[in-house]
């Protein structure tokens, strides 16, 4: 018989400590879910749980008032006191509406780790001067996630315009030459644009996460 999933919290390490907890829900049946999401939230002041289904949901919002299902983004965040804000900015910005989930991934986790976020969407190529409306807003960020699929140019054109860490997030939008979002994470690996990471495909909460310590980072060092 297969033994349950140790919860997140006892694979952290001490430092930390300081940033929520998570859980991905991914291919876990409910109960599985709800039984790691009861471990982390005796220990934690806050839980996020990625991933999730309707089912999932449903069952985390009767268990736990505290429950907030970010439909869009796929997630639950569960609170028991609100972090305090740092300073400083990180933008999410994506290349058109498609790419929201992922987009919204991403806040949601740099959210719940203490950080002011502004979303900015529909800033594709192909439309690219409404990226200059934003721009003032995008280069006043302590980091940049820039999250699009197709053929994935978007963070390129973006870390050219600014002189923050730009994290790119590659999605598995597009039609068949894409092969689901690989066409992207290539083309963002291959960027000529300096200040550009890439995380994996659809991985918002791995861009949301890894901006959260670079904008308390930088809070540090002001």
């Amino acid at each position: 018989m297969w033994t349950s999933a140790l919860p997140k919290s006892t694979r952290i390490a001490p430092f930390a400590k300081d940033f929520p907890k998570w859980s991905s829900a991914r291919a876990r049946p409910s109960e599985q879910v709800l039984k790691i999401t009861s471990k982390l939230v005796e220990r934690e002041e806050r839980v996020l749980v990625t991933r999730i289904t309707p089912e999932h949901a449903r069952v985390l919002k009767k268990k736990f008032k505290r429950a907030v299902h970010h439909e869009l983004a796929r997630c639950v965040t569960i609170e028991k006191t609100h972090a305090e804000k740092r300073s400083g900015t990180i933008v999410v910005a994506c290349a058109g509406t498609s790419d929201l989930p992922i987009a919204e991934e991403a806040a949601v986790t740099a959210e719940i780790m203490g950080n002011r976020v502004e979303r900015i969407s529909d800033i594709g190529v192909a439309g690219v001067h409404r990226l200059f409306g934003r721009l003032e807003t995008i280069q006043a960020a302590n980091v940049v996630i820039v999250v699009a699929g197709m053929e994935g140019a978007l963070p390129s054109v973006v870390a050219g315009l600014v002189s923050k860490p730009v994290i790119a997030v590659p999605t598995s939008i597009g039609y068949g030459a894409s092969f689901g979002g690989l066409a992207a994470l290539l083309g963002m690996l291959n960027s000529c644009s300096s200040g550009v990471t890439v995380v994996n495909i659809d991985n918002g909460f791995g861009a949301g996460y890894a901006a959260s310590q670079i904008n308390e980072l930088a809070q540090h060092r002001k």
